[in-house]
């Protein structure tokens, strides 16, 4: 087993697939990395669609140029009715659904990369018509998309990848 440190230094977005779709064994264990990831008083308000009929990839990929020719996708939301809410402070009412929803497409990137399956976080596409296009209730917030699948030839990382600010630019101890 990789270290994870390595893991989450090697993972990289993939910006090209293959049509080999990913094998429900591996699906269902990323989708379990995903289900186990830690949310807000573990309200698990978490909601995500498995796009991989030809008539879903097809639709999503109407939505957004960002499908890079995956043959699947997660599309991962919550349940805003269910996710906590903080009602203390200055952030009254703030709800923790968002980020309940990308620290589980974070844990399903790892779990995925660890498998060998890529995938890269997609946040440009239309909303509004994904909503409709799929028929979401109005209470299941979309989060992001993620499509996965097998890297093709092209599918290597950006330049950007390796480009990383030094922990004294980030952190600060107080």
């Amino acid at each position: 087993m990789k270290d994870f440190l390595e893991l989450c230094k090697e993972r990289y977005s993939v910006r090209s697939f293959t049509d080999k779709k990913v094998e429900a064994d591996k699906l269902e264990k990323i989708l379990e990395a995903g289900r186990v990831a830690p949310t807000a008083v573990n309200f698990q308000p978490q909601v995500i669609y498995v796009l991989q009929s030809p008539d879903a990839v097809a639709k999503i990929s109407g939505v957004t140029p960002y499908m890079f020719g995956a043959p699947q996708a997660l599309l991962v939301c919550y349940d805003e009715n269910i996710c906590w809410k903080n009602h203390k402070h200055e952030v009254d009412g703030h709800s923790a659904g968002e980020m309940d929803a990308t620290i589980v497409l974070t844990h399903m990137m790892l779990q995925a990369w660890e498998l060998g399956i890529g995938s890269c976080w997609v946040c440009s596409f239309d909303f509004k018509k994904t909503r409709e296009l799929f028929n979401l209730p109005d209470n299941i917030k979309i989060a992001a998309l993620m499509p996965i699948g097998y890297a093709s030839a092209q599918g290597v990382p950006s330049d950007r990848h390796p480009k990383r600010k030094p922990l004294d630019e980030i952190v600060h101890y107080l």
